[in-house]
This record gives C-alpha cells, sequence and structure tokens, in this order.
C-alpha cells in the first residue's frame, strides 16, 4: 500500500481531467521492431461504469422504521441515504439528491411506498415495488420546520408535526396538503401564556380514530377531538416530554421524559399521572422523590393476551453510572433487564405480530439501531439472547486500513476458507430465525467466485465471499496475536514508530492459487502464512530481523562492515542482517547511546497455538539504525512457486526466502542502480524525528482533523509546500531526492536482458522516481535441493523510465494474453511420509506459457505509472506503445485486468476519472468522470478486478461496489433482488358480539369526509411546494403491470376500510389530472350558486 500527500492528493480534485486522446498516446513504432499485430477484441461499447451494490452498516444512522407485513427493515442517515434490509441477501441503497439528514421513516404498511422526513423539511415518497426504489413525489415545507410524523396503518392521511406546535396533513397518493390545520394555540390552554414548543408525537387513539394524541416538547399532551376541531383533555406535566406510547386498549397512555421518570396517564383523568416510575432512580427513605436520571429518549407499551405487557425503554440511567455503557431497558411485569449496548442507541422499534394497533401486540423481538451497529434482541427467550445478524454489517468492526478483490478465484477457495471460519463463531445466540425475512433474492447470472479481504486497524484481516453481488464474512484472521501486547502505556516500549494502532495492516499480498498470504503492517513488520486445515501448536515463531538502511557515497554501517551490493552465492545475504531465529532481539544501543538493531514490535516467545485457517510461516521485522526507526513499508510481493517474498520502503528493498528462512537481498534503492543511477545524490544526515504515525489509516471519525504530516507520502519532505505530485518532476530537497521509495514489485518468467534467448525467473522493481528496475533469480532444483542449495539473485543491469512513480506491472505473451506470476497449487503443509515423498519430486507448477515458448517469440511488458503507460517488447526493451494518461492530475489506482475474454488497463485518476486503455495498444476506452477524490480512504482503498468489478471504502463503514463491463451492467437488474412480495394483510381483530352490540370497539374515523378538499378547503400555497419524482406515475405502472399488479389492484381494492391507496398505481400522468381539475372547478361553481335564486346568477 502506497500512503499519499495529502495536500498533493487534494489538489488533484482541482485539477481537469486531460483526455487521454489517441493523439497524445503516441503509438510508437520503433523501425524495423514492429511486432506482430496482435487483435484486440475490446471495443467501447463493451464498457459502461454504473454502481452495482453498497454493502456494510449505514454510516452515521438517524432514523429506523420497519413494515411488520412485507417484513423490511429501513435505515436512515444523516447525510441522506436510505438503506432498506429484507432477508439475508436481499439490501437496496437510495440517496436523497439533497443530502439532507433522514430524521424520520413512515412506512406505507404492506404497500411497497416509504415516507422519509428530512432535515431540510421536505418529505419523500418512494416506490419500493421496482428493484431500484424511486422518489414518486416531494413536498417542501417553506415556512415551518418538520420534526414528527404519523401515519395510520391502512389510511393516507400522513400527520406532520412541526416546530412550531403545528400539525398540517398531507394526503399520500397526491402529496398535497389538505387545508385541515391544528393550530397550537387552539391545541392549548387559552390561559397559557408559553409556547408549548415542537410537537414530539402524534397517534390516534388506537380504538378511536377521530381521537388524536398530540405531544409537544415542553410536556403538554393534547388529545385533540378530529371532528369537532377541539381538544378533549389536556394533560400537563413539569418534565418535557421525549416520547409518547399508547397501550392497545386506547385507555391508558405512557410518555417518558427528560428526568429519567415515566408516566403512565388515564385518558379521562388529565389532572395528575396514573403512575410514576423512575426505572433506573434511587428509591430513597421518607417518601422522597428519587434522584432525577438521564433523559428517557424513547418509551414502547407493548401488550401480551397470555402475561404482563412489555414496557421497553432507552436512556434513563442514574448521572452516577459514569463510564457505563449505553442501555436498552425491558420492563416485563416484575422484572427489569438491563440490556448494554456497545454503542449509542439511535433508535429501537419493537416487532409485533399483528400491524393492528388496536389488538393485542404479543411483541417478539426488538431492533436496537445503535451509533456502530444492528442489533435484534429475542424477547421471547429467557435472558433476552440477541439474534446472529446474517447481513455483512461488521466491515468496520475495526477501522479499515486497506482492501484486496479477487475475482474468478479457485472454486474450492471459498468452501476452505468457510469452513475453517465456521469454527470462531460466537455461540449463545437465539435459536429462532431472523425475523427481517422480506423480499426475494435476485437471479444469479455470474457462474465465477469472487473474494475481498480487509486488512484493519487492529491488525486483523477478514476474508469476505462477495460472489453474485452479495457479501458474507469467510474467516478473520489477527495477526496482532503473534506480538506480546503491552499492558499499560507506561510499559510500551518506546521503539513503535506510529502513535496509536500499531498492528495496522497496510499492504496484502495474496496467491489465491497456493493461498500463500502476505502482509505488511504499519510498524515495518511483515508476516507470511500458509494454509493449513489441521490445528498445529508452534514453540518457536521463526522471525528474521532486517537492518534497511539508506546509504550514499560510502558511509559505513555502525558496525563497520559495508553491507555488498550482490550477496555472494555461499552466504546468500549480508550476516549482519539476521538474528537468530529463535533469539528475539532485546534493546541495544549504539556507541552514541542512540537506539539500534530493535524492532518495532516484540514476537512472543512463548509457543503459540494455531486454530485451523492462517498459521505463521515467518515474521519478519525491520530495526531502528543508529537512532532512527524503520521506515514503513510501501511494496511488498509474495511467489510460491518461488518460495521468496520481496518488500521495499523509501530506504531499499529486501528479499527473504521464507523456505530457507534467510535474507537473499537486502540494498539500498540507490544501490540497484549500481554505476546506471540517473540521479547526483548527496549524503545526508540520519533524521532524529520520530516518524509521523499511519494514523490516516484509521479514519472511522470522518469529523476528526487528521494533522497533515500524518498522512504524508513516505517520499516527502515535511516542511514541503511544493505542489506537484510526481517526485520526478519535484524533487527539490536532498533528502527528498534521496528518499527513493519502491512502489511495485512483480516476480514473473520473462526475458530479463536484450541479448537472452529464453524467459527466466525474475523480479522486477519500480519506484517512486519512475524507474523500473530487473533483478535475476537463480533458483535451485525442487524438492529437498530447494531447501538445501541458496537462491542466488543478481542484478541485471536493465533499466526503464516512465514519468511518475510506478503502479503496476505485468506480462502478455505473444497472442496478448496475460501471463500469470509462477505459482504452486494449494496442498496441506502437514502431511504423512508418503505424501512428503511424493511433494519433494514434485516441482513448482508455473502457469506461465512462456516456458513452453519456442525461442524466437517474445513477450510484452507493460508498466503503468502516475503520469503514463508503456507497452514494452521483450526482449528487444523497445517502447511499442506509450499513453500519456494525465498531464494535470495522477493516477491513484492502475490494474492490469481480465474482460471478456480479453485484457485491457483499468485506471482510477485523482480527479475523478476512470479510464480504461486496452492492450496491448492502449486504445483509450473508456473515460468517465465518476466521483473526486475527497479524502484519503478513497485514495487507499479502490481497486479493480478481472471480469469488469471494482470497489472502495464509500464511508468508514460501508463498500461500494460498481461494475465497468457492459454486459454486468445489462444483467444488474435481474441480479438485484426485489422488496416488495405479494402478502395478504392480517385479518382485522375480531370486535366481539357484545362489543358490537354495545359499542367499545374500535371506532373508525372517515379522514376523506374530514381532510378532504370538499370540507376543509385548499391548504395555502406558500406552505409547502409539490415536486414531481423522478419515478413518477410510469415507474409505480411499470413496476405494478402483470399479473401480479392486477391481483395487488384486486386485493387493495377490496380494502376493509376502502381507502384505495392502490390508486397511486392506477392513474395516468394526463387523463386523471384533466379530470380531476374539470371536477374540482365544477363543484366549485355548484357551491358558489347552490343557494342562489335564478334572479341572482
Amino acid at each position: 500500500m502506497r500512503k499519499f500527500n495529502i495536500r498533493k492528493v487534494l489538489d488533484g480534485l482541482t485539477a481537469v481531467s486531460a483526455v487521454a486522446s489517441a493523439s497524445s498516446a503516441a503509438q510508437q513504432q520503433q523501425a524495423g521492431n514492429r511486432e506482430t499485430e496482435i487483435q484486440e477484441t475490446l471495443q467501447s461499447e463493451h464498457f459502461q461504469l454504473c454502481k452495482t451494490v453498497r454493502h456494510g452498516f449505514p454510516y452515521q444512522p438517524s432514523a429506523l422504521a420497519f413494515d411488520p407485513v412485507q417484513k423490511i427493515l429501513a435505515i436512515g442517515t444523516q447525510t441522506g441515504a436510505l438503506r432498506l434490509f429484507g432477508r439475508p441477501g436481499v439490501e437496496c441503497y437510495c440517496q436523497h439528491d439533497s443530502g439532507a439528514a433522514v430524521i424520520q421513516l413512515q412506512f406505507l404498511i404492506n404497500e411497497g411506498a416509504l415516507v422519509s422526513a428530512l432535515a431540510d423539511d421536505t418529505l419523500h415518497l418512494w416506490n419500493l415495488r421496482q428493484k431500484r426504489p424511486a422518489i414518486l413525489h416531494s413536498l417542501k415545507f417553506n415556512r415551518e420546520r418538520i420534526t414528527f410524523c404519523h401515519l395510520p396503518f391502512q389510511s393516507k392521511w400522513l400527520y406532520v408535526g412541526t416546530e412550531r406546535g403545528n400539525i398540517h396533513i398531507v394526503n399520500v397518493e397526491s402529496f398535497t396538503l389538505s387545508g385541515y390545520v391544528i393550530m397550537w394555540n387552539k391545541a392549548i390552554e387559552l390561559s397559557s401564556k408559553s409556547h408549548p414548543g415542537p410537537v414530539v408525537h402524534i397517534s390516534d387513539n388506537p380504538m378511536d380514530e377521530g381521537k388524536l394524541l398530540i405531544g409537544f416538547e415542553s410536556g403538554t399532551v393534547v388529545l385533540w377531538d378530529l371532528k369537532s376541531k377541539k381538544a378533549d383533555y389536556r394533560y400537563t406535566h413539569d418534565e418535557a416530554i421525549h416520547s409518547v406510547a399508547w397501550h392497545h386498549e386506547g385507555k391508558q397512555f405512557i410518555c417518558s421524559h427528560s428526568d429519567g421518570t415515566l408516566t403512565i396517564w388515564n385518558v379521562k383523568s388529565p389532572t395528575k399521572p396514573f403512575q410514576t416510575i423512575t426505572p433506573h432512580g434511587k428509591q430513597l427513605k421518607d417518601g422522597k422523590k428519587p434522584e432525577p436520571c438521564k433523559p428517557i429518549l424513547k418509551v414502547e407499551y407493548k401488550t401480551t393476551r397470555a402475561g404482563e405487557p412489555f414496557i421497553i425503554l432507552s436512556g434513563g440511567l442514574s448521572y452516577d453510572t459514569v463510564g457505563r455503557r449505553p442501555c436498552l431497558t425491558v420492563m416485563h411485569g416484575k422484572s427489569t433487564a438491563v440490556l448494554e449496548m456497545d454503542y449509542s442507541i439511535v433508535d429501537f422499534l419493537t416487532l409485533c405480530e399483528t400491524p393492528y394497533p388496536n389488538d393485542f401486540q404479543e411483541p417478539y423481538a426488538v431492533v436496537v439501531l445503535l451509533e456502530k451497529d444492528l442489533v435484534l434482541i429475542d424477547l421471547a427467550q429467557n435472558g433476552y439472547p440477541i439474534f446472529e445478524n446474517p447481513y455483512p454489517l461488521t466491515i468496520h468492526e475495526s477501522p479499515v486500513t486497506c482492501c484486496e478483490y479477487f475475482a474468478d478465484c479457485p472454486v474450492d477457495l471459498i468452501p476452505a476458507l468457510y469452513s475453517v471460519g465456521a469454527r470462531q463463531k460466537r455461540q449463545g445466540y437465539s435459536k429462532k430465525e431472523w425475523p427481517i425475512s422480506g423480499g426475494n433474492w435476485g437471479v444469479i447470472t455470474q457462474s465465477y467466485s469472487e473474494i475481498i479481504i480487509t486488512g484493519h486497524a487492529d491488525g486483523s484481516i477478514k476474508f469476505w465471499d462477495a460472489s453474485a453481488i452479495t457479501l458474507q464474512v469467510l474467516y478473520k484472521l489477527k495477526t496482532a496475536k503473534v506480538f506480546e501486547k503491552s499492558r499499560n502505556k507506561d510499559d510500551r516500549p518506546n521503539t513503535d514508530i506510529v502513535d496509536e494502532d500499531p498492528y495496522a495492516i497496510q499492504i496484502i499480498s495474496w496467491c489465491p492459487e497456493s493461498r500463500m498470504l502476505c502482509i505488511a503492517g504499519v510498524s515495518a513488520h511483515v508476516i507470511i502464512y500458509r494454509f493449513s486445515k489441521q490445528e498445529v501448536t508452534t514453540e518457536v515463531i521463526p522471525m528474521l530481523e532486517i537492518r534497511l538502511l539508506y546509504e550514499i557515497n560510502d558511509i559505513e554501517t555502525p558496525d563497520g562492515e559495508q553491507v555488498p551490493p550482490v550477496p555472494t552465492p555461499g552466504t546468500g545475504s549480508n550476516p549482519q542482517s539476521i538474528v537468530p531465529q529463535s533469539h528475539p532481539s532485546t534493546s541495544s544501543s549504539s556507541s552514541d547511546g542512540l537506539r539500534d538493531n530493535v524492532p518495532c514490535l516484540k514476537v512472543k516467545n512463548s509457543p503459540l497455538k494455531q486454530s485451523p485457517g492462517y498459521q505463521i510461516e515467518l515474521v519478519i521485522q525491520l530495526v531502528w539504525v543508529s537512532g532512527e526507526p524503520p521506515q514503513q513499508i510501501t511494496s511488498l510481493a509474495i511467489n510460491s512457486a518461488y518460495g521468496l517474498v520481496v518488500f521495499g520502503n523509501c530506504n531499499g528493498i529486501a528479499m527473504v526466502d521464507y523456505l530457507q528462512k534467510t535474507v537473499l537481498l537486502n540494498l539500498g534503492t540507490i544501490e540497484l542502480y549500481g554505476s546506471n543511477d540517473p540521479y547526483r545524490r548527496e549524503p545526508r544526515s540520519p533524521r532524529k524525528t520520530r516518524q509521523p504515525s499511519g494514523a490516516g489509516l484509521c479514519d472511522i471519525n470522518e469529523g476528526t482533523v487528521v494533522p497533515e504530516d500524518r498522512c504524508k507520502s513516505p517520499t516527502s519532505d515535511v516542511k514541503d509546500n511544493s505542489f506537484s505530485r510526481s517526485r520526478s518532476s519535484s524533487v527539490t530537497s536532498i533528502d527528498k531526492e534521496s528518499r527513493e521509495a519502491i512502489s511495485a514489485l512483480h516476480f514473473c518468467e520473462t526475458f530479463t536482458r536484450k541479448a537472452d534467448t529464453s524467459p527466466s525467473p525474475c523480479l522486477w522493481v519500480g519506484t517512486t522516481l519512475g524507474t523500473v528496475l530487473v533483478i535475476v533469480l537463480n533458483l535451485p532444483p525442487g524438492g529437498e535441493q530447494r531447501l538445501l542449495q541458496p537462491v542466488i539473485v543478481s542484478p541485471s543491469g536493465t533499466i526503464l523510465r516512465l514519468k511518475g512513480a510506478i503502479l503496476r506491472m505485468a506480462f502478455l505473451d505473444t497472442t496478448g494474453s496475460l501471463v500469470p506470476p509462477a505459482h504452486e497449487t494449494w496442498r496441506e503443509h502437514y502431511e504423512d511420509k508418503d505424501e512428503k515423498e511424493k511433494a519433494k519430486k514434485r516441482r513448482p507448477v508455473s502457469v506461465s506459457p512462456s516456458s513452453s515458448q519456442e525461442i524466437s517469440e517474445n513477450q510484452y511488458a507493460v508498466i503503468c505509472s502516475e503520469k503514463q503507460a508503456k507497452v514494452i517488447s521483450l526482449p528487444s526493451q523497445n517502447c511499442i506503445y506509450k499513453q500519456n494518461i494525465t498531464e494535470t492530475s495522477f493516477v491513484l489506482r492502475g490494474d492490469i485486468v481480465s474482460l471478456s475474454n480479453s485484457i485491457c488497463l483499468a485506471c482510477f485518476c485523482a480527479n475523478g476519472h476512470i479510464m480504461t486503455f486496452s492492450l496491448p495498444s492502449l486504445r483509450p476506452l473508456l473515460d468517465v468522470y465518476y466521483l473526486p477524490l475527497t479524502n484519503m480512504r478513497i485514495a487507499r482503498t479502490f481497486c479493480f478486478t478481472d471480469n469488469g468489478q471494482a470497489l472502495y471504502l464509500v464511508s468508514p463503514t460501508e463498500i461500494q461496489r460498481l461494475t465497468y463491463s457492459q454486459e454486468t451492467c445489462e444483467n444488474l437488474q435481474e441480479m438485484l433482488g426485489e422488496l416488495f412480495t405479494l402478502v395478504e394483510t392480517p385479518e382485522a381483530p375480531n370486535r366481539g358480539f357484545f362489543k358490537g352490540l354495545f359499542g367499545g370497539g374500535a371506532q373508525s374515523l372517515d379522514r376523506e369526509e374530514l381532510f378532504g378538499e370538499s370540507a376543509s378547503g385548499k391548504a395555502s400555497r406558500s406552505l409547502a411546494q409539490h415536486i414531481p419524482g423522478p419515478g413518477g406515475i410510469e415507474g409505480v405502472k411499470g413496476a405494478a403491470s402483470g399479473v401480479v399488479g392486477e391481483l395487488a389492484r384486486a386485493r387493495l381494492a377490496l380494502d376493509e376500510r376502502g381507502q384505495k391507496l392502490g390508486e397511486l398505481e392506477e392513474k395516468t400522468a394526463a387523463m386523471l389530472y384533466s379530470a380531476d381539475s374539470f371536477s374540482k372547478h365544477a363543484h366549485e361553481m355548484m357551491l358558489k350558486y347552490k343557494d342562489k335564486k335564478w334572479y341572482q346568477f
């Protein structure tokens, strides 16, 4: 992983994309060296860019809603996002264009629609009957601020409470305001001199829809008679109200207050509460009031046929519980359960068996929306266990610091990772099925498997199954468990180079075929892992410590020994760079008292039990040199066929044979050049300052300001205020010039020199100054000889140059097909003796087609830098194609990927453009402005993979996946799940014979008669403005067409109260509106002349 200079990155936002035109490509033809023309099949029509799905926990959640019939959950966020969840695998993401915070969500229960209220005082009606929900109508309030909304079950009239204390009524079919308004001064007592505050609650009496309960913030509650347009009862309390809830019989309601109390009121006794409860208050003697507690932010009152009602509340803890975690309290009869949560509670909802408010509720679960988690509590089991969450909401469990994406993985890989991951699952979950079970899965059109790997700030790594636009965690690896942890801050060694998160993952290198994994961490440590299905106990953890220093002009090392530029075959490496593996080093100092030869982390010296899965093969650490901390690692590569791992930083490069546990190469960057160094460099004095921490990695809290020097590229000078991204053009200071970092590494089997007649194993090294160097690898034969004879490495002398730091390298054969690096296929490491004998005879599997090619055939090297791409013919080393990707910005990520049985180069630029180029000719195929680089997180996590897939971390908690493939875009509609399914509405509760005879059952209300234009007139035009949504009427008609739509319309037509919400599907744009307006005019004419005699006309 490469780190970036924040000033330079953000400046790239303002850079206008340099259009990569064919003319600027300068597709160069070297005289006499033009190779055979390769047929390229990819064309511009194969490419199209679109977002596919968003995974993870909704960032900064603010609102929650549940449809109890459809069984769909909706979450709104502070950034105007809307996430909808059905059964596991059915998820949907929508976004309000304004980006204003969602303050409340209300489902039109079982109608496939949702109303959202936003902080910018707009209401939106979403159509959920299509795979990608769209807004049908919007209503913008101009003079009043929306504070609370309530939509009764099976009603088309939405009550909207405002900050001024008024209540307006909106017809959700037409999204127009009724002329019926409840003004605050009519609702409260005329004798009251003060304003009652904003409306914090609205609900109708479960047994009488004509009675509306209105809660004002100041503590006043009013029961309003809708028909007589006056208050029946007024209930006053000293403490501010946060929420109100009804008992289902409509005779009692409960209020939660700012002093941590609950008041229960009998509807017909407004003078004082029937009961006052302080759930968490200490009961004092002498009958005194309990001590005040923190506010109870929400309360719900749910009844059961068989037993006591449930009172569920959030907040209300006593003030002396400092440091106590947020709690949800469940009061049931005489028992009170206090359930601690990991994060602050945003909202909660009780899931009940019935959607009817006038029936026994029978609660079975509570959904708790936390600041960074979603928890479901089972109310039916003793101890209230939580349900195991099937959604991929734990991406941010520890902040994500890097990402890798792999498509078309070996078929046995996901089952293997799942089987070892299944052992890591927690116990004690509820035994019931996950209750949010709505929607249907889409059609799977992809046949290949995909895996996402995320690296985290705590040193953990998670493997995710990302096949067919879903996401499921497979396996979690904790890399930090190999190190000793300091118990307190005083105990911490001052050797670490970061202030926090010393185990954070920076780079991941993974070989899916061999399952070998290598990670580089922020404390200049590298760990190599091997996959095994067996549990082992490692007595001594194999480890190496390396002094990777940067020296110029023959400056000697502190021990006086010169580091040889090329290891001799006999020793294989510089003897000073290896520490005996069984003895972790202790702190040592050089003669002048400076810290020396000490790694940043201490490896455990006790036996380590390793579960099935990824097990440690080798730990490599860079050490302090003469008081200077090791520099963070900037590039990393592993090759399972060669048994080698290589990594580099701004000091140099190190190569390790992980089979023999020896260091093969330990060179400063300059020494790689030998006498061919194109830069004039001066010696520099060692830095005495601590290296800036990698805190830029962990931006889970978007609001925190990261000090600028903590996000610097390792190659940039802290005092440098210049702004040019490419090091090659901005190298001014001595330190910057001397600090040339290793930015790209690629193992391959290719031609290393111009005179080569056959390909051989080698390593290609790219630097931040745009240089590519080639190192030759001389590998011993396989089997036992591989473990006994040394690997010999030597520079080839080949040097290639590009503009800008090198990002990616790959190789093509004569047909233009990608030549993947050689690899071994995976086999169990701990085998019996017979298997080991067979293994000795095996040679590493090289999938490189070059080994079987005739000598005359050539290869092509594809090299992508921050500024340009080149295709170089090998072995001649002629540049046959060149493309200047961008002049004014720089490439953040470049990948050579396969698509439609061909390959291309995909790039993401800092100015927000995504581009693709054909290979080998580098013809521009796609150039789309996608998103500006607004923070380092996008730069750090953006990656392309095969089959037209890409992803990045769109927020600290969410992964956004996208495709640049036309075929995937076309199939996306089929792959997406359906939120709305046809479900019969449950039967209304039976009123019973006596209630029907003598009254007392639920009283219905003809709201149309009260709120319709004929009765209440028109609302003021200046109060709110209607905005037609992009979804439009056609969107609904399209979604409801066919047999399903016909059935839905038939069912809605038979709705009990005759409220035809289905009309919003049936209306056509033109005819109905003209008929409507005609009838209104006719009605107005009739009213105008109704009582006039013939002679008054």
